[in-house]
């Protein structure tokens, strides 16, 4: 007899043993990477956060793909409840997608999160796992930074930042929100600047809460807007991005809204 009781998880990176044969609600985005990890895990069902849906519906993508896998998934909409915690998910989130397996059990759109739960604890065990998908990392060429400016690297996930990035500007494909709600996770590593995607902002503005965390430690930190970037591909952010949050720090590079984030990037970093 499996535990019907859900496993509460502010990232789906947090995802161990604990999570196999269970339904997992997880404060993630609900992108292909996100799903495979659920799926890798051995969860039964899951339950996302939308992240506002996005530039090619990146933010539910993942929920949709787990039907190859024969895995029940749904996620909550980003403006019922704080993508990244997943107590307030459970508590306030409203079901915005669900995915065929999900139907089959009763999920509907604007269903609370609670009775998805309860509806997923009945859910068959996946028939299959998604294919392994890793998250890219990668320092761009000189030639793509301002001159005499630092490095900048693109990672899709910021649980790829590492201390080797402290003096970088760190381009991640995360969204901006704090996981679990401590300012600690906000970024690993001591960044020229750091880059993540607003989510929709959402709930409580819970998609762009990394930016003052990362003020109080003097970094500039800027958000994308989700609908010119898609979640969970920093190539993507770099790209395509347009600024929609910035912190006082980043402000005082001259960020604003609207503006294309490498052009900004390029021009507020020329060394002097």
């Amino acid at each position: 007899m499996f535990d019907r009781d859900p496993l509460l998880l502010p990232s789906i990176t947090d995802a161990d043993a604990a999570a196999e044969g269970r339904v997992v609600l997880t404060g993630s985005h609900g992108g292909l990477y996100a799903a495979c990890l659920a799926s890798k895990a051995g969860c039964r069902a899951a339950l996302f956060s939308d992240a506002g849906i996005g530039l090619d519906d990146a933010g539910v993508a993942g929920v949709l793909a787990l039907n190859d896998a024969g895995m029940a998934a749904a996620a909550i909409c980003h403006a019922t409840a704080r993508i990244g915690d997943a107590e307030d998910m459970r508590a306030r989130g409203r079901i915005s997608i669900v995915n065929d397996g999900a139907k089959r059990l009763g999920l509907a759109l604007g269903m609370a999160a609670e009775e998805a739960l309860a509806r997923l604890a009945d859910a068959p065990l996946p028939t299959g796992t998604l294919p392994a998908m890793e998250e890219t990392r990668r320092v761009l060429p000189p030639s793509a930074a301002a001159p005499g400016g630092p490095e900048i690297v693109l990672v899709d996930s910021a649980s790829l930042v590492s201390s080797e990035d402290t003096g970088r500007i760190v381009v991640t494909g995360s969204h901006g929100g704090l996981v679990g709600g401590d300012p600690a996770r906000a970024l690993k590593a001591e960044a020229a600047l750091a880059v993540f995607n607003d989510a929709g902002i959402g709930a409580d503005e819970a998609g762009v809460t990394r930016l003052p965390a990362l003020e109080t430690r003097g970094i500039p930190a800027v958000a994308v807007a989700h609908v010119s970037a898609r979640i969970g591909d920093a190539a993507s952010a770099w790209e395509r991005g347009v600024l929609s949050r910035a912190n006082p720090a980043a402000l005082a590079l001259g960020a604003e809204t609207g503006m294309p984030l490498a052009a900004w990037i390029r021009g507020a970093f020329q060394a002097n």
